[in-house]
């Protein structure tokens, strides 16, 4: 991880909160409330994949009251790394200066992002980090909090990361940064999307910071995280870890 060095930080810029949803109508009212309380400044663009349950419609009704709220209707469910990144397109073309990923389900809490905020000013991305001191989780089922402990540490050991929360998805990007990205080649979705991405920047060199945030279980709704979003997440952390290692190896470039 970069440690940023003696590098001069350019100003933010305006803010987008990208929130993918799917089925959130009985959480979406509030969690832009929050956002919106929290941090008055910034935008919001709720990107919603169809969701049968009435969602974009609500969230459209939202927008027609606050011109800083922005709904982006998608096709149908695809995921969440492409609801991501169809966020983040959206939000380069309308000049925003720093793109957050945000949950609908209230675990991550908007009234700490002005921290994540204020970490970005001297950083390329600011990670909400569950696993960090001072950072914890609440009322999370003990196999979840298995499995995601676990997948940040078979992340970290296979890519050689520093980044303890290598899963969390609470997060500040500089749009600049995202551009360093090579966004065109990421093709992973839900856990893995997020190491993808924090693996990017990391390689890429550029300065990550983890500031410690709490995480709180989803009180109303069902839980995304299926078995084929984590069987996906271990075939590709493991299928970079073994073509890093090659490379290595055999003295190439990281490919």
């Amino acid at each position: 991880m970069n440690d940023g060095g003696q590098r001069q930080f350019g100003p933010l810029g305006k803010v987008l909160v990208i929130i993918p949803t799917y089925n959130e109508v009985e959480n979406i009212k509030l969690i832009v409330a929050r956002v919106r309380a929290a941090v008055p400044e910034a935008d919001i663009l709720v990107a919603d994949d169809n969701s049968p349950d009435g969602t974009g419609k609500v969230a459209d009704e939202l927008a027609a009251g606050d011109g800083r709220i922005h709904v982006l209707h998608r096709k149908g469910k695809e995921g969440l790394g492409a609801a991501y990144l169809a966020g983040f397109r959206w939000g380069s073309e309308h000049d925003y200066g720093v793109l957050v990923e945000m949950d609908a389900d209230g675990s991550h809490q908007p009234e700490e992002l002005p921290r994540l905020l204020t970490a970005l000013k001297s950083a390329d991305l600011v990670l909400g980090s569950r696993w960090v001191p001072g950072g914890r989780v609440v009322n999370w089922p003990r196999h979840r909090e298995m499995i995601s402990r676990g997948g940040s540490f078979y992340s970290r050991m296979l890519l050689g990361l520093t980044v303890r929360d290598v899963t969390g998805g609470y997060r500040a990007f500089r749009t600049s940064t995202l551009h360093g990205l090579g966004l065109d080649e990421v093709a992973s979705q839900g856990y893995c999307f997020q190491v993808d991405l924090a693996r990017r920047a990391v390689e890429a060199g550029y300065h990550v910071v983890e500031v410690p945030i709490t995480f709180v279980e989803r009180e109303i709704g069902d839980s995304k995280m299926s078995r084929d979003i984590l069987v996906e997440a271990l075939w590709r952390v493991t299928s970079w870890g073994v073509a890093d290692r090659a490379d290595r190896l055999l003295g190439r470039k990281k490919s």
